[in-house]
């Protein structure tokens, strides 16, 4: 349970009062991430709620504030969110991003934009505008120049509460001296941060995410017009403790927390029977690090009748024989593994802690399994070139995996990767959206031969698992013929040099399997 202040009735009463005649909610929860504004999303048909956003407003409904919810998702993020500003009257907006979902953590310009946009409607009505997510975390001046009133670090849902009591409670308009936020002091103009936040340890202590704000049915729709069947996201743990240098973690850290596995399996069996899910995605950022509790959870997805197919996301050396089978045991259908390339030297200089070969072995024990082996691949890292590239392009024939997303290596704030290439970064620093794949640093090629490698090696992959009657070799082997044609004449002049540093000492799986996974009842 989020605990929060008691409040003084005495002295909250008239102001109440004024909210009651104000508006029919305490407070309104939203995000910014617009499905129709992120075309390769959108042809995919398959979007999530944002989970983030339903856990702190569960958190604050808990605590007792009247709440609402704006999803804009799938709903008008303008007409749409004037509506609901309207309608609700909230005395504070939260444009809370789900960090649970990697859209969101890639830090979209459009995503951006549709953010500030909301906080001046939002402000208009004389609503108290706040942010949490990783680009407020990583710009919160700017965010506070756009007229947002504070922004939230780290975890946000005791946060959530806490800044709630002090604004709806006990009238404190500004100055909050509560962990985990940044502010403008208005008398000096300068941007104050309060201390950090401290992790939340104990997952159990969270309510449920509140899907019933959320328009489930609508998701359900476009599912089922998009693949067949319905599915919804879940997460059984928070943060990821492995060190890769170019991925950023401005909300959980380097933190691992993990919720007991009987409230995962009982969270399931609710939408089993309560939403007629058919299909879950782990949005987790590493599943199945602690062994003991994955077995823990096969069993209780068994005990609960809750088992359904699901996706995760893992790393190849945490695919072990045991862990495959309890994994294949609880409805794990597909596995996505953070390959990244097939060389080395690559590898090593993002301290991704991972042996090529453990990506063989782990596909081999998928395939085994009949659960679906899928690779998260990233080009263009610094000192990668065409041995590299053809290295990763031999791993992917070699060992055939089910499905691969292509991605190229993409600077973002307070990581070692940024840090080494920031002064190569113009004034663009973000994409547009999740499909753009531009080049914002000296990589070996440009962005035009990236793009052409990732058509080529994405259609091999998916004409390799048709049937020998529906292949299309000429169209493969004019995809390579393009691929190759660009990198003579795409090639940087001045690439970013492999860098060479001492480095980070990776946890192992072992490292985790003490840790309490059974600190609560089933909620």
């Amino acid at each position: 349970m989020i605990l929060s202040a008691r409040p003084n009735r005495r002295s909250v009463e008239p102001m109440r009062q004024a909210l009651r005649d104000a508006g029919t909610s305490d407070v309104l929860f939203t995000h910014a991430y617009h499905l129709a504004y992120d075309p390769k999303q959108l042809e995919r048909g398959q979007p999530y709620p944002p989970l983030g956003t339903l856990y702190a407003a569960a958190a604050a409904r808990e605590s007792g504030f009247s709440v609402a919810f704006f999803d804009s998702m799938l709903g008008d993020p303008e007409a749409g969110f004037a509506r609901s500003l309207q309608e609700h009257r909230p005395k504070v907006v939260i444009l809370y991003e789900d960090s649970f979902n990697f859209l969101s953590k890639m830090c979209l310009l459009r995503s951006r934009e549709l953010s500030w946009k909301m906080c001046t409607a939002a402000a208009a009505t004389g609503a108290i505008v706040m942010a949490h997510g990783s680009d407020a975390a990583d710009h919160a001046e700017e965010y506070l120049n756009q007229g947002f009133a504070a922004v939230l670090l780290g975890e946000g849902e005791q946060t959530v509460c806490d800044l709630l009591d002090a604004i709806l409670r006990r009238g404190q308009l500004s100055e909050w001296r509560i962990p985990g936020l940044v502010w403008r002091d208005v008398s000096s103009g300068r941007v104050l941060r309060t201390e950090a936040r401290a992790r939340q340890r104990d997952l159990s202590l969270l309510p449920f995410p509140a899907r019933d704000l959320a328009n489930l049915s609508d998701y359900a729709d476009t599912w089922s017009r998009s693949t067949g069947y319905v599915s919804t996201n879940v997460v059984a743990s928070r943060g990821c403790p492995f060190h890769c240098n170019w991925c950023a973690k401005p909300v959980f850290g380097n933190s691992y927390s993990l919720r007991p596995a009987e409230s995962v399996a009982a969270e399931i069996a609710e939408l089993k029977s309560s939403y007629a899910i058919e299909h879950l995605w782990f949005a987790d950022d590493i599943f199945a690090l602690n062994a003991k509790w994955t077995e823990q959870f096969a069993d209780a997805m068994e005990r609960y009748d809750a088992v359904l197919p699901f996706k995760i996301q893992s790393r190849a050396d945490l695919m072990r024989p045991a862990t495959v089978a309890d994994l294949k045991r609880a409805g794990c259908n597909e596995v996505w593994m953070g390959v990244e390339s097939g060389a080395q030297s690559v590898l090593n200089a993002m301290d991704k802690g991972l042996r090529v070969e453990s990506v063989a072995t782990a596909r081999e024990l998928l395939g085994a399994y009949g659960i679906r082996a899928c690779y998260f691949l990233q080009f263009g890292y610094p000192g990668e070139g065409l041995k590299e590239i053809e290295a990763t392009i031999d791993l992917v024939r070699s060992t055939q995996p089910d499905e691969i997303g292509v991605s190229v290596s993409y600077p973002l704030p307070n990581t070692t990767f940024y840090e080494r290439v920031s002064e190569q970064l113009g004034s663009k620093r973000n994409w547009v959206d999740s499909a753009e794949l531009s080049m914002m640093f000296h990589s070996a090629y440009s962005t035009e031969f990236y793009r052409a490698l990732r058509n080529a090696l994405h259609f091999e992959v998916t004409d390799g698992h048709l049937p020998a009657e529906r292949r299309t070799p000429g169209k493969l082997r004019m995809l390579w013929e393009e691929v190759y044609a660009l990198e003579a004449v795409c090639r940087t002049a001045q690439p970013t040099s492999l860098p060479i540093y001492p480095q980070q000492p990776m946890p192992h799986s072992e490292d985790f399997e003490m840790l309490d996974a059974s600190v609560a009842g089933v909620r």
